[in-house]
């Protein structure tokens, strides 16, 4: 990304999302996220502001036909600064795991009004990815070569083939 060509092709203003939602052109994979006040940053944004931008967007490309019988939403929140829960935190490196935070999908495949316990990460997003898609890992050495969690009988938090950490393909039902 020091490239300025590159930057220019692939970092987008928010303005050009919501045209892309009303053209029906997203490419495969498009990550958001918003600045200042709307990120859901609970140091110093709204998180109400955050729900209004992540439901706008999801409004839209689920009013788009095309897009949304494809989409796959995924809705989670910059670490939580300790104020989600302190439920088990995988040792996975140095810098270990962070406290447990929301991660909501929402798509035409996902099986809502359910709570998925797999162990997973913001990293668990780029597995999915890879997976979906049959994108090789990143490098040899990144958490996105862990496997998926194997779960401790009595407590589906714990990988018992730790450290593991989720694809996120148990939140769907695909045809």
């Amino acid at each position: 990304m020091t490239e300025p060509a590159i930057r220019t092709a692939h970092l987008k203003d928010t303005l050009d999302l919501y045209n892309d939602i009303a053209n029906g052109e997203l490419p495969a994979v498009s990550y958001v996220k918003p600045r200042g006040f709307l990120d859901g940053h609970p140091a110093y944004s709204k998180f109400d502001l955050f729900e209004a931008f992540t439901k706008k967007i999801i409004d839209q490309v689920k009013a788009t036909p095309n897009l949304w019988a494809h989409a796959a939403v995924f809705i989670t929140v910059d670490e939580g600064g300790g104020y989600y829960d302190s439920g088990y935190v995988q040792p996975l490196d140095f810098f270990g795991d962070g406290t447990r935070i929301p991660l909501i999908v929402v798509s035409p495949y996902s099986q809502g009004g359910r709570v998925v316990h797999d162990y997973s990460d913001h990293v668990s997003i780029l597995k999915f990815i890879e997976r979906n898609w049959r994108l090789p890992p990143i490098t040899d050495r990144s958490r996105d070569n862990l496997p998926n969690p194997i779960p401790v009988a009595g407590n589906p938090y714990v990988p018992a083939n730790s450290p593991a950490i989720d694809d996120l393909f148990s939140m769907f039902r695909f045809p």
